[in-house]
């Protein structure tokens, strides 16, 4: 069975529901995940927006995860306390999920969802890395990936 990444959220290709952007709570949406490969010893997640204006803009990324959960209930968060997540610096600075806030009237932009089944049990890298740094380590050490696009637009 391959590796699957999918939100009750919204469907591949869909609109984004804006309580998940940053006009509206911004907190991250549910997704599940299903077909985790033999061999998985942890388990990556990152969102990026390749049509930023800029380029490649790093939303979120949630990494050393355990192979054994299928699933970040909406709103999951690395703030203190057991059940942590380790997660990276999105490009606006924060070590934190933050949803869609393309330019207005800059057209649909595609925001990629992406689940990595890693060979190793956690990934060694420092507290301050970037989103999209974090993807490349990960990339290196991936025994399958899936992923989830969802669409979002701001309107003036």
């Amino acid at each position: 069975m391959a590796l699957t990444l999918t939100s009750p959220a919204f469907a591949e290709g869909e609109t984004i529901p804006r309580r998940y952007t940053r006009e509206r709570e911004n907190v991250s949406p549910p997704l599940r995940w299903s077909g985790v490969p033999d061999g998985t010893k942890s388990l990556v997640v990152v969102m990026d927006d390749p049509d930023a204006p800029s380029g490649t803009f790093g939303h979120w990324a949630v990494f050393n995860l355990s192979p054994e959960i299928g699933q970040l209930s909406e709103a999951d968060s690395g703030k203190p306390g057991s059940g942590a997540l380790r997660q990276g610096k999105n490009g606006f600075g924060n070590a934190y999920y933050d949803g869609p806030e393309p330019p207005v009237g800059h057209g649909p932009h595609h925001y990629h969802f992406r689940l990595a089944a890693l060979d190793v049990p956690n990934l060694s890298i420092p507290a301050d890395i970037g989103v999209l740094e974090i993807w490349k380590e990960a990339d290196q050490h991936a025994i399958e990936t899936a992923s989830l696009v969802g669409v979002y637009e701001r309107r003036g």
